[in-house]
C-alpha cells in the first residue's frame, strides 16, 4: 500500500480536473481526478480516476500520519504543520451519480449564501457574447447565463465584450490565493494600469473579503493595505469580492452586458445627437426698432449707446 500522499497533473487532456491525487488506502490506493490541490476556499470536487499514470508530473509527495475510512468518508491526516487534515466525503447526486468532496474543517463550516440566481438577460442584451482570453485556463462557460462564449486573445483580463474590434470593458477573475500572489509580488499595478485604459473593467475575486484576514501564510494587513492602494490609485477599476465562484461568474456577466449597452448609448449620442442651435445676435436695425417701440431715444444712423443695449439684453434674455 502507498504510504504517501501524492499530488501530480493530470495528463489528460482537455479536462476540467487538471489534478491527480492518490490517497493511500487498499492495496494500490484511491486515485482521484480534482479541481485543486487543497480545499483552501471551499470544498473541492472530486472524480474517480482510472488509475495512477506510469511516468506522474509529481506536484507534491506528502508523508501521512493516518488514513482512515469511516462510512462514507475517509479522513485523511499528513505529516506536516500546516494544511495537514482533511476529509474525503462520498456522495450521491442528482440522477444517482457519484461525486466526491474533499474538505477541511474551515471549509466545510464557510457558510455559503442562500440564494437562487437569476435567469433574467443581463441589461436585457439577448445572448451575450463574452469573449474569453486564449491563456485563460479552465474558464468560465457562463452556462446558468444566457450568454456564449468565444476564445481570442485579450490586452487585457479574463472575459471580455467587444463592438467591432474595440474592447469596451473586460474583468480580470481571481482566486483568492492568486490575488494574494499578484498583490505581494508587484504584478498588481501592472495589471490594473491596462485595465485602467479600458471604458469599463473591473477584477473580481472568487471569495469573500473576510477571508484575508484567515491567511496564515502572509499578514493580512499586508494584503489589506495593498488592497487599499490598489483602489486609491485606480479608482476606475473596483476590485470586487463575490464570494463563490457563481457569484462572480454571475456579476461579470451583468457588469458586461451594462459595459456593452452603455457603451452603444454612448457611441449614438457621440455620431447622432446634433448640437443646441445658438441664438443669431440681433441686428442693429432690429434694437432701434424696438427701442422706438419702448418709446427710448436712439438716432437713425450710427452706434446705438450702451445703456440701450444692455437694455435689450436684459428685457430680452
Amino acid at each position: 500500500m502507498p504510504e504517501d500522499f501524492v499530488i501530480a497533473h493530470n495528463p489528460e487532456e482537455g479536462t476540467t480536473l487538471p489534478y491527480l491525487l492518490r490517497i493511500p488506502l487498499g492495496r494500490n490506493g484511491i486515485v482521484l481526478k480534482a479541481k485543486e490541490t487543497w480545499p483552501r476556499t471551499g470544498k473541492v470536487y472530486c472524480h474517480r480516476a482510472v488509475g495512477w499514470p506510469l511516468e506522474p508530473e509529481i506536484i507534491e509527495q506528502v508523508p501521512v500520519r493516518s488514513c482512515v475510512q469511516r462510512g462514507a468518508s475517509i479522513d485523511l491526516v499528513l505529516g506536516r504543520g500546516r494544511e495537514n487534515r482533511s476529509q474525503f466525503v462520498l456522495t450521491r447526486i442528482r440522477g444517482g451519480r457519484e461525486a466526491i468532496f474533499w474538505q477541511t474543517a474551515r471549509t466545510n463550516k464557510q457558510a455559503r449564501p442562500a440564494v437562487a440566481l437569476p435567469t433574467a438577460r443581463g441589461s436585457g442584451v439577448s445572448q451575450l457574447e463574452i469573449v474569453v482570453d486564449s491563456h485563460e485556463r479552465y474558464a468560465w462557460k457562463f452556462e446558468h447565463q444566457q450568454a456564449t462564449t468565444t476564445r481570442q486573445a485579450l490586452r487585457a483580463g479574463d472575459y471580455g465584450v467587444v463592438s467591432g474590434e474595440r474592447l469596451i470593458a473586460s474583468v480580470e477573475r481571481k482566486s483568492l490565493q492568486d490575488l494574494v500572489g499578484t498583490l505581494t509580488s508587484g504584478k498588481m499595478r501592472y495589471l490594473l494600469a491596462d485595465l485602467a485604459v479600458l471604458p469599463s473593467a473591473a477584477v473580481v475575486v472568487e471569495d469573500r473579503y473576510s477571508a484575508v484576514f484567515k491567511l496564515d501564510r502572509v499578514r493580512p494587513s499586508v494584503v489589506a493595505d495593498a488592497l487599499a492602494e490598489c483602489h486609491a490609485r485606480f479608482p476606475s477599476v473596483p476590485i470586487i469580492f463575490c464570494e463563490t465562484r457563481a457569484l462572480a461568474q454571475e456579476w461579470t456577466y451583468r457588469f458586461l452586458a451594462a459595459a456593452l449597452v452603455h457603451d452603444a448609448e454612448t457611441t449614438h449620442v457621440t455620431s447622432e445627437a446634433s448640437a443646441l442651435p445658438s441664438a443669431a445676435a440681433p441686428s442693429t436695425a432690429q434694437v432701434r426698432e424696438w427701442a422706438r417701440s419702448q418709446g427710448l431715444a436712439v438716432s437713425d444712423r450710427g452706434r446705438i449707446s450702451a445703456a440701450v443695449l444692455q437694455e435689450f439684453a436684459r428685457r430680452n434674455g
